[in-house]
């Protein structure tokens, strides 16, 4: 089975995205940003891939995208119908449209979607994209997280997990930090089973 893992950007008070969605006051350092490229390029959209002269570079984190549809719609009211073509695109959204045949839609029930995802045979993780109410609704199912917190005070906004009190415990795996104040922390869910706490593999950082 593969894992899940939450890759996501954070505000020091726990924003993902202001009151209307916006991340343009996310700031990062150059150092962050070459990071951010080089560790983890599957995560960026096809187009800032081929910007940045990564279009063709192989995928060694993620080969498969899940995302809600308020991620997904700023790319599509731009035209964007197909934003991470490199990778297998999951949406879920209530309605029926198909905007793009490369994208699968899914109209209900995410949480058995992504079980099914993770049962298949892949050497590589599936990149849950946001936002906080599809996180919420999908926590059971996240094995990992990747929280890029950023030096910055939103003061209101969308939070990562969505509405819902649902406390569920993490293993911190490592922290680093980078010049300009961005702090990158892995975590790993911590389950129970029978003969006690069990925590999924580290995730590689």
């Amino acid at each position: 089975m593969r894992n899940l893992t939450y890759y996501i950007s954070l505000s020091i008070d726990g924003f993902i995205a202001g009151p209307g969605d916006e991340v343009d006051f996310f700031p990062g350092s150059d150092e962050y940003m070459a990071w951010m490229v080089g560790d983890y390029g599957d995560a960026l959209p096809t187009h800032a891939r081929a910007q940045l002269g990564i279009a063709d570079a192989p995928l060694t984190r993620f080969d498969t995208v899940v995302m809600g549809r308020r991620t997904y719609e700023p790319g599509l009211q731009l035209g964007i119908t197909s934003p991470y073509s490199h990778l297998r695109q999951f949406v879920v959204s209530g309605g029926p449209e198909q905007p793009d045949p490369a994208v699968t839609m899914i109209s209900s029930d995410p949480v058995s979607a992504v079980r099914a995802l993770k049962e298949e045979d892949s050497s590589l993780d599936i990149y849950l994209a946001g936002g906080g109410v599809l996180a919420g609704q999908l926590v059971d199912e996240i094995d990992r997280l990747v929280i890029k917190r950023y030096p910055v005070v939103a003061g209101a906004g969308r939070t990562a997990f969505g509405p819902e009190f649902s406390p569920t415990v993490f293993g911190l795996d490592g922290v680093r930090s980078f010049e300009g104040g961005n702090v990158v922390e892995w975590y790993s869910r911590i389950r129970t089973d029978a003969s006690g706490p069990v925590t999924v593999p580290a995730a590689r950082a």
